[in-house]
């Protein structure tokens, strides 16, 4: 089994779109992991049917049993965060877990349990089998939640006896992104010619090189800037970054979108056979070393 990221350096750039026209390209042989927890969204052009809802946890929130409580004001004064309101309840936005309030309280009024951070699913789609995932509004440890997503979309694969996870990864290099690269077999990134893309199209081939991760790069909205589009060539050149296809900014990736479907699926004879053909370069590539 071969695990392929789709990543880039900076958000915006066609990162899904990209993703979900390889997913049509490799229909049936795949199972699609969408790794950009904080902003999902490649569930809304394949549309997935959920199978299964799991709550995902990820440290502790605190608790104040009133019925114990003696209001001594022990807890509020040994929180640093003012998690605990005037009357004695946790305030859970402001609550970081560290247990001070549990340790101090002289009626064992306070009590720590798993805080629920968001869901993650396992669903079908037309094109695979899929895991993806919400975080709550303002909810963190996305990058735990990332190598969760990541290990059962691996565990689906050798159930189902697939070939590969196809990932959407996160933009940027923190920590989702390390977690969804964690383990990879090859990563397409996807540019666009534009100055902060450059700059972080850099960024993004350096973390790849640390993890001797093989990549490859696909330069998207070419005819945005020709001439940092030339910028983004010399660079991959100098590099030695595989430039794999070059895309003009192309109005039928928003006409996908409205229509509920990849690029691939709206154009077959056209974007669709280059993401067919991108795809076999992808999955032809030879795995991390």
């Amino acid at each position: 089994m071969k695990q392929i990221v789709v990543i880039s350096g900076k958000g915006g750039t066609g990162k899904t779109s990209i993703t979900a026209g390889l997913a049509w390209a490799a229909s049936g042989r795949v199972v699609l992991a969408d790794c950009d927890v904080d902003a999902a969204d490649l569930h809304l052009v394949l549309a997935p049917k959920v199978r299964a809802t799991h709550s995902f946890e990820s440290g502790v929130l605190a608790a104040i049993d009133p019925d114990l409580c003696a209001r001594c004001g022990a807890c509020a004064e040994a929180c640093r965060f003012g998690a605990v309101s005037e009357d004695f309840q946790v305030r859970p936005g402001h609550c970081e877990g560290c247990g001070a309030c549990a340790f101090v309280c002289p009626a064992g009024a306070v009590t720590l349990a798993p805080r629920r951070c968001g869901e993650w699913y396992e669903s079908e789609t037309r094109c695979g089998p899929m895991v993806h995932a919400a975080l709550d509004i303002g909810a963190e440890n996305s990058g735990r939640l990332v190598s969760l997503v990541r290990a059962e979309s691996e565990r689906l694969a050798k159930e189902r006896g697939l070939d590969f996870v196809l990932v959407d990864g996160s933009p940027g290099i923190g920590c989702p992104v390390i977690a969804s690269l964690t383990g990879a077999d090859a990563a397409l990134i996807v540019a666009e010619p534009t100055l902060s893309a450059l700059h972080d199209l850099d960024r993004v081939a350096e973390l790849l090189a640390h993890f001797r991760i093989p990549a490859g790069v696909l330069l998207n909205k070419r005819d945005v800037s020709p001439g940092l589009a030339g910028r983004v060539r010399e660079h991959c050149r100098l590099k030695g970054l595989p430039l794999y296809a070059e895309l003009p900014l192309d109005p039928r990736f928003v006409q996908a979108q409205l229509a509920g479907k990849s690029v691939a699926e709206l154009d077959p004879q056209g974007l669709g056979r280059e993401m067919a053909r991108i795809w076999d370069m992808l999955a032809g590539t030879p795995g991390r070393q």
